[in-house]
């Protein structure tokens, strides 16, 4: 009999681990090549696992809830072929590396090694302690690694299942290791016969909230979870700064309300502002390739493609970013049906791996709303994200050779938030003026 391993596939440059949210198959069952075997998530897209090969589940390593690190061994399918590996089967490595330098250094293998390497008596000790708990095996290289006491691991809230302390808890912890609240061994212990008074009580610690009569209190579905996540990841790993500018998108808005209709009849997609932003966005890019790039520890990777990934609200409140792969080889045509799909799909819940895979850039538009201005968060592993506003009319002063004149024009403000690790004031801010120039100069005579 042959021993097939099942990996945790990988499903993004950017996506490092995965969530089995179910398993539909349990060990003992019979399974066919390309059925399904689980369904995971990450904080893209949920997707499902096909099996690589038919005969029967043997083990399955990892329960639903779990984090698993792509590249790892998360279950093992018995075939009729005759074996040419071991009987038992040896976990793989991952084979994707976190942006987080701790990750980077840790070793994802499964705990089966039988002569671990001599440790001090310190880090024995610790070892020890960490038996009377669960802990995957990369939070465990972690937490030795970094020296982790188990009174210090007593004061993780763990927000995995279970109450289980996952990679990104350690994390946490770490970055804000040495300004915790003081310790109970260093509190002033009156006596009982005392009460000390309302303002010598402890400070409540800085994650304690408390509720009060009528509050509601909504716990985090699981996207909201990774979304989180991704945000708060995302500002420890860029130097953010965001500039504004200001567009007079007269020209662009009046072409586009005079030709909506017509180009909804010729070719049965609808018009928007994202296509014709997409469109100006991408020949930006051109001129700027640096604004269409990712940062790997000192190396700068400046892509060849642009992929612009649009942020699409869901009706549950939560976000996604489509992409459009190659944006700047299609037509306005092009543009406006890819958007109405990537659109259609995501609030259908039908986006595919590949839809949201490999972003450069990213657009977002905070104007649907109503806002004018904001600082959006880069997407992570780009370097820039440019948010567009509400369309407002506003009195503008046009200068002209023949004297100043005072016009009612549609104006725009962009907000571009960007990694200034690599994208300094001048680069960011010429890109803005890019795009301004590019909205400002709009053909308003061209043909649909």
């Amino acid at each position: 009999m042959a021993v097939v391993e099942v990996l945790m596939p990988k499903m993004g440059e950017s996506i490092t681990d995965a969530t089995i949210i179910k398993w539909h198959k349990t060990q003992g069952e019979n399974i066919n090549d390309e059925e399904t075997l689980l369904e995971v998530a990450t904080d893209k897209v949920d997707s499902e696992i096909p099996s690589p090969a038919s005969g029967i589940v043997k083990e399955i390593l990892y329960k639903e809830e779990e984090v698993v690190n792509v590249g790892e061994v998360i279950a093992l399918i018995e075939t009729n072929g005759e074996s040419s590996a071991k009987e038992e089967i040896t976990p793989k490595k991952s084979e994707v590396k976190t942006i987080d330098k701790i990750s980077k250094e840790v070793s994802s293998e499964k705990d089966n090694i039988t002569q671990p390497p001599k440790l001090s008596k310190k880090k024995d000790k610790q070892s020890s302690e960490l038996t009377s708990k669960f802990y995957s095996p990369l939070v465990k290289s972690i937490i030795t690694k970094e020296e982790i006491s188990s009174s210090e691991l007593d004061t993780i809230s763990g927000s995995g299942a279970n109450g289980r302390i996952t990679k990104q808890d350690i994390f946490a912890f770490l970055s804000n290791r040495g300004k915790s609240p003081i310790s109970e061994k260093a509190k002033i212990v009156l006596p009982v016969a005392q009460e000390a008074p309302q303002s010598e009580q402890p400070a409540e610690p800085n994650d304690s909230i408390k509720t009060g009569v009528g509050d509601e209190i909504i716990v985090m579905d699981r996207m909201r979870k990774l979304i989180a996540d991704h945000m708060v990841q995302s500002k420890r790993t860029s130097a953010h700064v965001t500039s504004f500018a200001e567009a007079d998108v007269t020209r662009m808005s009046e072409w586009r309300n005079r030709v909506k209709s017509s180009f909804l009849d010729k070719y049965g997609a609808r018009l928007t502002f994202t296509p014709i932003m997409i469109e100006i966005v991408a020949k930006a890019l051109r001129a700027h390739p640096r604004l269409n790039a990712s940062v790997n520890e000192d190396k700068i990777i400046v892509k060849r493609d642009i992929n612009i990934g649009m942020a699409t609200a869901l009706p549950s409140g939560n976000l996604i970013v489509p992409v459009i792969h190659n944006a700047d080889q299609y037509n306005l045509n092009g543009l406006a049906s890819k958007v109405n799909d990537r659109v259609e799909k995501a609030r259908g819940n039908n986006l595919d791996i590949s839809d949201i895979q490999n972003g450069t850039f990213t657009l977002t538009n905070i104007g649907t709303y109503g806002s004018q201005l904001g600082t959006p968060i880069i997407n992570q592993p780009q370097v820039a994200i440019l948010a567009t506003g509400a369309i407002k009319k506003k009195p503008v002063v046009i200068e002209s050779p023949g004297g100043d004149a005072i016009a009612i024009r549609q104006m725009m403000y962009l907000s571009m938030s960007y990694d200034h690790r690599v994208i300094d004031g001048y680069l960011g801010g010429t890109f803005l003026q890019t795009v301004v120039k590019l909205l400002e100069n709009f053909d308003d005579t061209r043909d649909i």
